[in-house]
């Protein structure tokens, strides 16, 4: 489909700065542009390529100034990053959508499936199982015994839900991520570990998206939650009775331990270990490669491992690189420290 930059501009909110009748039909990154894509310019780093770029039409906030002759049309918006989003989003909605059961999948007579529901080759949906309405489950899929997958939800191939975990509506679930796997839980004795029955659900909240090879492992009793908007990247690891709070975003390869409450609204960088049975509060933001051994405040950035303050560990930094140095002073004091010494004793 193509769109011009009066109708992108109208949909948007937005003005033009030139061409209002130039037409787009895919998108390009800025500096890979050709004619016919639209671009967008959010981080000044781009700016060089506003001005050699071939894309036909450039998305830019609307307090931006050229300081080159531009040929792409402009279309200006309160937020050119957010502006694209809306865009891609209407772009991929236009796109049909599948439906239908294929006959190597296997669906029990027990499950309820809704109207509009696709679901791929070689899928499982067992006894009790319910399937919403729009939902797209993708080849290779499996839904446990008494699962719920709500409305308008897309599951990518491989992935799994165990038995009674519930998803809701909106939710994406990406290749391989697993929901309701066993906690890690084993209580030692002096012959090994005594596994304990993981008992509990996941419920995933609406408009919750897991990435790839995503683990969120069902509760030991209770439920391990995930709220409302939450986003988790890939190879992230959500241990048992965890709950992480609405609109909270979670970076690749980032491990919280059991029994932990992630608030709402949380930042937390990639490679980043929280421990067990602590409290994160709402809107604070972890640094990548952090390790949190404790409970959190609200609104605070933390750094480093163990984690302290993001200012601290700055401060902190800047001394590391000054240690060597540091230590030679140091030695070199404290010798002359003795030598001062056996002067005044032979006095």
């Amino acid at each position: 489909m193509e769109f011009t930059a009066k109708q992108i501009a109208d949909f948007l909110g937005g003005t033009v700065d030139g061409d209002e009748n130039a037409s787009v039909h895919t998108f390009a990154k800025i500096e890979e542009g050709v004619p016919g894509a639209l671009s967008f310019l959010s981080n000044v780093k781009y700016t060089q390529y506003l001005y050699s770029t071939k894309s036909s039409i450039i998305l830019v906030n609307k307090d931006f100034k050229p300081e080159q002759p531009v040929s792409a049309t402009l279309v200006r918006v309160d937020n050119a990053y957010d502006s694209l989003a809306k865009l891609m989003s209407l772009y991929a909605s236009m796109k049909p959508a599948k439906t239908g059961i294929s006959s190597l999948a296997s669906v029990s007579e027990k499950a309820r499936i809704g109207s509009n529901v696709y679901i791929g080759p070689f899928s499982v949906i067992e006894d009790g199982a319910v399937i919403g309405d729009n939902t797209q489950i993708y080849p290779s899929v499996t839904i446990g015994e008494g699962a719920t997958v709500g409305s308008d939800c897309i599951l990518y191939p491989h992935v799994t839900v165990y038995y009674g975990c519930k998803i809701g509506n909106r939710c994406i679930l990406h290749a391989g991520s697993v929901v309701g796997a066993d906690g890690f839980g084993f209580a030692p004795t002096p012959n090994g570990y005594n596994k304990i029955p993981q008992i509990g659900i996941v419920e995933l909240e609406d408009d919750v998206e897991i990435g790839a090879n995503t683990c969120v492992d069902r509760s030991t009793m209770g439920r391990t939650i995930v709220r409302k908007g939450v986003k988790l990247d890939n190879l992230v690891q959500v241990a048992h009775n965890v709950e992480v709070g609405e609109n909270t975003v979670i970076s690749a390869q980032t491990g919280i331990a059991g029994s932990s409450k992630i608030g709402s609204w949380c930042m937390i960088g990639g490679q980043s270990g929280i421990s067990g049975h602590i409290t994160v509060g709402n809107k604070v933001n972890i640094a990548a490669k952090t390790g949190v051994i404790s409970s959190i405040n609200d609104g605070d950035t933390i750094m480093g491992y163990p984690s302290i303050g993001y200012r601290n560990f700055l401060r902190s930094s800047l001394i590391f690189r000054e240690l060597p140095e540091m230590n030679k002073t140091i030695q070199k004091l404290q010798k002359e420290i003795e030598e001062l010494k056996a002067k005044l004793e032979e006095k």
